[in-house]
Formats: C-alpha cells, sequence, structure tokens
C-alpha cells in the first residue's frame, strides 16, 4: 500500500526511495471498518488521514438530529478537521468510515516534525490543500447557483464513483436535500 502514498506524493514533489522510505516512518497505518469513527464531535482531531482503500466521510448533526455530511475522502485523498488538527482544539465534526478503510494517519506532532526534515512536503501538503480548497469553493458555487436537479446531474456526471460507492442516503446528506427526494430525482433521470 506505500506505493499508493509514493505515487501520490510524486505528483506533486519530487523524493528519491531514501527519502520516502524515511518519510514513511512518520505514518501510523490504521484499520476501520464500515461506519466506525475516526473522530467524534467534541475530540481533538490528532491525525491528518490519508485514505489507501476505502472511503470516508466528514460530517456534523444539526439542531435536529440530523446528519449532514460536507465531505467525502475516497483512495488519495486526505482528510481531516483541519480546524481542529492545526490549533489541537475541540472538533465540531465527526469523521467515519464509509466502507472498511486502510488509512495511512499522519499526527500532529509527526506531521510538523516531518515538514521540519523534508521541507519537499511543506510543498506538498500546501499543493494539495490547495487543491482541496478550490475544489471547495467550486462546490459551494454549484450549490448556490444550482438547482437540485443540476447539482445531482452535475455530481452523478462528475463523480460517478460516488454515485456507485456512497450509500444514497449519505448521498443525499452531501447534496443537501433528503433521501426521498434524491430517490425522486434519480428516478425522473433514469425515466
Amino acid at each position: 500500500m506505500s506505493e499508493i502514498l509514493r505515487q501520490h506524493l510524486k505528483k506533486f514533489v519530487a523524493l528519491d526511495d531514501g527519502d520516502f522510505s524515511s518519510v514513511l516512518k512518520y505514518f501510523r497505518i490504521l484499520h476501520f471498518k464500515k461506519k466506525e469513527n475516526l473522530l467524534t464531535e467534541g475530540e481533538v482531531c490528532r491525525s491528518n488521514f490519508f485514505v489507501a482503500r476505502g472511503c470516508l466521510r466528514m460530517f456534523f448533526i444539526d439542531e435536529q438530529g440530523i446528519e449532514k455530511t460536507t465531505q467525502f475522502a475516497l483512495e488519495h485523498w486526505w482528510l481531516a478537521d483541519y480546524f481542529s488538527f492545526q490549533k489541537q482544539q475541540k472538533s465540531h465534526f465527526n469523521i467515519q468510515a464509509v466502507e472498511n478503510s486502510e488509512v495511512w494517519a499522519l499526527n500532529f506532532h509527526a506531521q510538523e516534525q516531518l515538514l521540519s526534515d523534508f521541507p519537499q512536503m511543506e510543498r506538498y501538503f500546501r499543493l494539495v490543500h490547495q487543491t482541496a480548497h478550490a475544489a471547495s469553493q467550486v462546490r459551494l458555487r454549484y450549490v448556490y447557483d444550482l438547482s437540485k436537479e443540476e447539482l445531482y446531474r452535475y455530481f452523478s456526471n462528475n463523480f460517478p464513483e460516488f454515485i456507485q460507492r456512497v450509500p444514497q442516503y449519505l448521498l443525499a446528506s452531501y447534496l443537501n436535500m433528503t433521501p426521498e427526494y434524491l430517490s425522486e430525482l434519480r428516478a425522473k433521470i433514469t425515466s
């Protein structure tokens, strides 16, 4: 599984074999079962998670007790409550495995040491975060600009892997609609 991380790093920075082997020492490999929490609201987010296999989601529970999914992470994606992680303060989010998952966890202190020891990793994380931030901006734009049907069509055309892998009720939560409404949309589109 380390090859997955190596290939991802190579997209952004150059690391020789020796450096890569050294970088791996900062990570812990963790396994989570479907629906197992990696982070629970009120805890401090102590690790930044790289998904080697599986799918994670970040969510919060609103005042009515409804789960609101804010982000997913498939293979090669990172996920953490970055405010909690950076400040080492209590999180307002939950992170849960959508599928049985293998993640490479980089705890706060290990990441700080990694960035100090390997300056090119600072560039790597900057580029990864810029890409994620840009994707978040685009998502917000579409949430405000598109109708619910247009949003679902856009999402299903551009991210078909989510449609196939993520349960409909979680997809509905992410798209800010009820599962029943999403079911109606799907039926309308396929008929």
